[in-house]
C-alpha cells in the first residue's frame, strides 16, 4: 500500500516538517490522531477490515506523519494525563510509547558502566506484565524473560535485556510514563489504553512466580499533583456495580426507563436539586421532511445490510458504501442514509445507528459555570454515535427566549475530519464533501420535550459534531440530527459541540475557555 502510494503521489502535500516531527504540541498530536483514525476507518470500509491498522500505520510511517520522535524522559508534549488510545500504534505516532513490547527505553551517556547505557522511560501495564491490584496510585510490574520464552523451557528471570533499563530507572530515581491497558467493553477484541501520568520505581525484588520460577517485580508509585486518570476508571467501575455510591447523585435515571441505559443526574457543585422539568423523549417529534423521493421501498431481503449489500436501496444512497464500520461513522457529509421502515433488515442491522438508542452510560452533571452539562462514564472512540438531538420541530423565528434550540441554518465553524484520499491511494477527486447542507432549515426545540442532548454545552474547540441522518418512514424520508465523537474522549470528559452563530445576529457570552474561544456564540 505504501509503495503504491509513493509511486502514485510522489509530491504528497500533507506532510509534516522536521521540527513538528521531532517535537509536538496539543494541536499536532490531535491532528495526527484524527488523520490516522480517519484513514483506518476508510480502509475498514473498503474491505481491509483485518489489516487496516497495519496498513494505516505503515502508510503514516512512510509519509512521516508522526510527531514527538525525540525520545525523552517524562511527559510528552501535547499528550495529556488521561488521554486514551484504542490502538497501540496510535501511541507510537504521537511519541508516547513507540516500542512493540510493554517497556520502552532510551540510551544515556556512556559512563563506562554497562547498566547505565539504557534507562526505562515508559511501560504499558497489560498482558503478562500487568498489575493485578488495580491500585490507582501504584502498581506492581512484572519483569521480562524466563517464563516469557516461547521455545525454551521456563526458567528464572535474570537481570538482563529488558530488565536492565527498569533496574537503571530504579537506581537513578528516574520517572517513568505509565500507560494502563484495559479490555474495551464495546469491542469483542481489543483494549483501551489510558495514559496515567508519570511514576517512580520505588522498589524491586525477586519472588517465586505461579509456575515456581523466579520473576522480577518492580513497584511504581504515581507522582503527586497529577489529575486523576486510571483513578476515574476505577471509580466508574464501582458506580456501575452500585450506582448509589456515586457522590452527588440526585437522580438514578433521568429518562425514567425510556433509554436502554440509565442516565443519572449528579451535582457536586451546589445545592441545586436537578435541572428544570421537561418531558423526556428518545427521538425527534418530527414532521415529515421529504428530502429525496422514495421511488420504491427497499426490498433487499437481508437481515443485516453490510459492505456487500448491493441490493439495499438504503445503503446505495450513501456514497462510498455503508456509512458505519465497526460501530463508528466513517465520514461526515451532507446526509447519512440509514435503513428505514420498509427495509426488511432486523434491528441490529449495521446500517441502523441512531435509531437503536444510547451506546454509552451518560451522566447529566452540574458544571462550575455553565449550568448543567453532559459526559460519559465510558471511553468513547472517534466516530462513535453519542445521542440524537430529540425535541419538537418549530418554525423559524419561534425560538426567542429558548435556550434549548438546534438550528441547521446557523453558521458553524468548518473543520476537517474525513480521510485524505491520497493517503489511501485514491484519486483526490474522491474526496467526500464535508460541508453540511440541509435542503430546508430544521429548527428543533428541546425546551419542553427532549433528551440528554439538550444538556450539551457549547465549545469553540468541540469534541462532538452533529450529522444529518435520514431514514425512510412510510414511504418518505425523515431527517434526524445525530451527535458523534470528533476524537477519542476519555471517561468523565464533558461533551461539547459548536452551537454555531445565528445569521441574524444576537450573541451570548461563551464560557468554554478553550484556546480558540471567540468570546461569544449564538
Amino acid at each position: 500500500m505504501s509503495d503504491r502510494l509513493i509511486e502514485l503521489y510522489p509530491f504528497f502535500q500533507g506532510g509534516m516538517n522536521e521540527k513538528d516531527q521531532e517535537t509536538g504540541n496539543s494541536e499536532l498530536v490531535s491532528s495526527v490522531m484524527m488523520r490516522f483514525d480517519a484513514v483506518r476507518r476508510r480502509l475498514s470500509q473498503i474491505g481491509d477490515m483485518h489489516r487496516e491498522v497495519v496498513t494505516a500505520l505503515r502508510t503514516f510511517k512512510t509519509l512521516k506523519l508522526y510527531t514527538n520522535t525525540k525520545k525523552r524522559v517524562g511527559s510528552v508534549p501535547g499528550v495529556d494525563v488521561g488521554d486514551i488510545f484504542f490502538i497501540r500504534g496510535e501511541m507510537a505516532l504521537v511519541g508516547l510509547h513507540a516500542a512493540t513490547v510493554d517497556m520502552e527505553f532510551i540510551g544515556v551517556e556512556d559512563s563506562g558502566d554497562r547498566e547505565d547505557k539504557q534507562i526505562a522511560v515508559s511501560i504499558i501495564s497489560s498482558g503478562k506484565n500487568a498489575d493485578k491490584t488495580e491500585d490507582p496510585d501504584s502498581l506492581i510490574f512484572t519483569g521480562f524473560g524466563g517464563t516469557d520464552k516461547y521455545h525454551d523451557q521456563p526458567s528464572d528471570q535474570k537481570l538482563e535485556r529488558l530488565n536492565i533499563p527498569l533496574e537503571a530507572a530504579f537506581r537513578k530515581k528516574s520517572i517513568v510514563r505509565v500507560i494502563r491497558g484495559m479490555k474495551d467493553e464495546k469491542r469483542t477484541h481489543g483494549n483501551v489504553y489510558i495514559y496515567d501520568g508519570t511514576y517512580m520505581i520505588t522498589n524491586m525484588w525477586q519472588e517465586e512466580g505461579q509456575n515456581g520460577f523466579i520473576v522480577f517485580k518492580f513497584q511504581l508509585v504515581r507522582e503527586p499533583d497529577q489529575k486523576p486518570a486510571f483513578g476515574i476508571w476505577k471509580s466508574v467501575k464501582n458506580w456501575k456495580n452500585d450506582l448509589s455510591t456515586r457522590p452527588g447523585l440526585i437522580l438514578q435515571d433521568l429518562s425514567n426507563g425510556a433509554e436502554n441505559l440509565k442516565v443519572c443526574v449528579v451535582n457536586e457543585v451546589d445545592k441545586e436539586n436537578g435541572p428544570s422539568l421537561f418531558t423526556y423523549v428518545t427521538s425527534l417529534h418530527h414532521e415529515v421532511i421529504n428530502i429525496r423521493p422514495m421511488v420504491d421501498p427497499c426490498a433487499c431481503g437481508r437481515r443485516s445490510c453490510g459492505p456487500k449489500s448491493g441490493s439495499c436501496a438504503c445503503v446505495q444512497r450513501n456514497e462510498g458504501g455503508i456509512p458505519y464500520v465497526d460501530g463508528v461513522l466513517v465520514t461526515r457529509g451532507p446526509t447519512v442514509f440509514e435503513c428505514g421502515g420498509s427495509c426488511p433488515c432486523y434491528v441490529k442491522c449495521k446500517n441502523k445507528m441512531i435509531q437503536t438508542g444510547l451506546k454509552f452510560h451518560l451522566e447529566v452533571f452540574k458544571t462550575m459555570d455553565s449550568g448543567w452539562g453532559l459526559r460519559s462514564w465510558d471511553p468513547i472512540r472517534a466516530g462513535s454515535f453519542i445521542c440524537e438531538y430529540a425535541g419538537e420541530i418549530i418554525a423559524k423565528g419561534d425560538d426567542e427566549e429558548d435556550d434549548y434550540i438546534f438550528d441547521t441554518s446557523r453558521v458553524y465553524n468548518s473543520f476537517k475530519w474525513n480521510y485524505e484520499p491520497e493517503i489511501v491511494g485514491e484519486d483526490t477527486m474522491n474526496k467526500v464533501f464535508e460541508n453540511i447542507s440541509v435542503s430546508s432549515s430544521l429548527v428543533i426545540s428541546a425546551k419542553k420535550a427532549g433528551n440528554v442532548a439538550r444538556f450539551m454545552n457549547h465549545s469553540c474547540s468541540p469534541n462532538v459534531f452533529w450529522q444529518p441522518i435520514s431514514r425512510e418512514e412510510n414511504g418518505l424520508w425523515c431527517l434526524y440530527i445525530g451527535f458523534f465523537a470528533m476524537k477519542h474522549i476519555p471517561p468523565l470528559t464533558e461533551l461539547r459541540y459548536d452551537y454555531g452563530k445565528s445569521r441574524g445576529g444576537g450573541k451570548k457570552m461563551c464560557l468554554c475557555r478553550s484556546k480558540k474561544c471567540c468570546g461569544s456564540f449564538g
